[in-house]
Formats: structure tokens, sequence, C-alpha cells
């Protein structure tokens, strides 16, 4: 099964060369590696020329995200199985194959992640992903040792291969075919929640998403939201009700937006207590950018949505957590999935 790991870059020559020689070294003979450059102006490109010469390199002639870089990259690309690598993680010694083997061993999962633990704490799950993520019957993302900004101590309470909702795109594994069939990640979310819409219509589609957690990888991404860029506020609130309303069965749609509008609308209100004036003004501005997508049509809904796939926390995981005092995955009751 033809592997190809595919690191997409920005402006991210300190993190190549940080990273780069253990992903070449401990990926095994079979993996081809590849960079995906979103018009970078370092000299991220000479550099990996200079001093990687086996790893091959995609040029684009702009920043197109997370999103529109992947897809760019990948559409035309052949292999069995595409690796999207975040250029701020370490692996570890042979975290490709379990993952593979279990793609190979189970026809039906099209989409897998490793274990993720946070880089600069590594005894602690990394935020975008811990050990498999979830979302809740309002769209909040929470994973399997990481709830909100609460991230728990790795004591191998979660390494069970299991079926998750979503898979990290910070270290995502998927059939290049499946990729492909779904039209790849919607690029006009640009970055953020963009990989776990794309896990979303795979399900919706028949296909399983699993999390493999005898693989493992360090981010080092951080544990919370950067408040000085409310940028990605705006981004994270606008991206998550547009996966809402494109995968929502109809008669789910407009409660959960109008209980959102209400929620969101109180998470303004604490980041204007806490001083984040530009937070609040992100928020605000998501929603408006969110319906006025629907109303041009730029917003489509997926074809052939009849219920919410079984990976779906029934409850409100936010009630569970600051009005309950769930601050753990193992807190929660998981039978409250499908």
């Amino acid at each position: 099964m033809k592997v190809t790991v595919v690191i997409l870059n920005w402006n991210g020559k300190e993190l190549l060369e940080r990273f780069i020689p253990g992903i070449i070294s401990k990926s095994g003979n079979g993996a081809r590696i590849v960079v995906a450059d979103n018009d970078s102006t370092d000299d991220s490109i000479p550099f990996i020329q200079q001093n990687f010469p086996s790893v091959n390199i995609i040029k684009l002639d702009k920043n197109l995200g997370y999103a529109g870089g992947y897809n760019k990259a990948l559409m035309e690309m052949d292999s069995d199985i595409f690796v999207l690598l975040n250029s701020d993680v370490e692996v570890t010694e042979n975290w490709i194959t379990p993952v593979v083997d279990h793609m190979k061993q189970n026809n039906d999962v099209a989409i897998c992640q490793p274990k993720l633990l946070w880089y600069h704490e590594r005894d602690k799950f990394e935020y975008a992903g811990a050990s498999g993520g979830f979302i809740d019957k309002l769209g909040y993302p929470f994973c399997r040792g990481r709830m909100f900004n609460t991230l728990e101590v790795d004591k191998g309470q979660y390494n069970n291969v299991q079926d998750i909702f979503w898979a990290s795109g910070a270290c995502m594994f998927i059939r290049s075919k499946v990729f492909k069939e779904l039209g790849g990640f919607d690029d006009t979310f640009f970055a953020h929640m963009e990989e776990i819409d794309l896990c979303w219509r795979a399900q919706l589609k028949g296909h399983k998403v699993a999390v493999v957690p005898s693989s493992v990888v360090y981010h080092m991404g951080g544990a919370t939201l950067n408040k000085i860029n409310p940028r990605k506020t705006y981004l994270n609130f606008r991206n998550n009700l547009s996966m809402l309303y494109k995968n929502l069965p109809a008669g789910r749609l407009l409660p959960v937006i109008f209980s959102r509008l209400i929620l969101d609308g109180i998470a303004g209100i604490k980041f204007i207590a806490e001083g984040d004036i530009k937070d609040c003004l992100a928020v605000i501005k998501a929603h408006f950018h969110f319906y006025g997508r629907i109303f041009s049509g730029r917003l489509k809904r997926t074809k052939g949505i009849s219920a919410l796939p079984d990976t779906v926390y029934r409850k409100c995981v936010l009630w569970e957590y600051f009005a309950k005092g769930s601050k753990k995955y193992s807190d929660l009751k998981m039978d409250d999935i499908k």
C-alpha cells in the first residue's frame, strides 16, 4: 500500500529544520515525503532542496490556507493513503505502520489519526485531537483526553482503538480515493474545522473514522486559541456554523443554529468581560458572514442527509463541562453516543 506523507508549509523553515529529519528517519523506507509549500516568502524551499533532496516539493502559487493548499496538492497526487502532517509535529518510531495496518484490516475505515500528545508537556494530550475527536448535538468539538481547554495527563486510559467522529488535521491518515470522492476539504473554510467537516461528510457516505493510539506523535500547537489573534476566533466560529449548516439533518438545522446564536452571544459577552473586545467582534463578524454565505448561495448543504452519524454525542457537552463539572472524557456517559 503506497503511503505519502504530505507536510503543508508556509514560512516554516525553522519547523522544517527541527522536525523533517525525524520524519524522514522514522517513516520507513516505503513512505514518500512531500512538502506542499503555500507560497512561502522565507527560505523554506531552498533549505529543503539543499538539505533534504529526497523530499519532493510542490510549489503553490499563493497561500491557499490549510484546506485549499491540501486540495491543490493532493488532488493530482498518486497514492493509496495520504498522511496530512502539520509542520510542527514530532513523530516517533513506527508511527505509520499501526495506522496503515488498521486501515488495511478494516476496509470501511477511511480516515485515522494517531494519539496526539503535547510537545511542550509530553505527558499531556494535545488540544487539537488528543486520542480522537467527537462533537456533541450542538456541534461543540471535544476529544478523548481534552475537554474544552482542560488537557488530561496520558496514563494509557485511552489506548484502545476506537471509532471516533473526527480525526485531527494535525496528523490525519486518509484513503486517497475517499479524499478525492469527497472533493477534498471545503476550501471556503480556509483554515480551522475543515477536517471535522470532511470526517462528517465521509461518515454520511458510510465510511468510518478511527483512532489508533499505538501510533504516537507530539504536536507543538498551543493548548488554547492564541488570544492575540482574533482571526482564529472568527474562523472557528464561522466554520463551525458552516459545518452544521452543511451536514445537519433538516429537522435539526433551525433548532441547532438558533441555539448556537444564543450560546455564541453568551461567548461574546464573556469575551467582553475578559477584556477581549476584538474576540467579541470576531464572533459577531463570524455570524454575519455565515448568514451572508447562506443567502448568497456560497454555502451548500450536503446531499442525502437523513440522520446524525452514530458517533455524535447526543447530549450538550457545554452543559456537562460547565454546569455538571465533567472535566474529563471519562466523566461523560458515552453510551449517549448512539
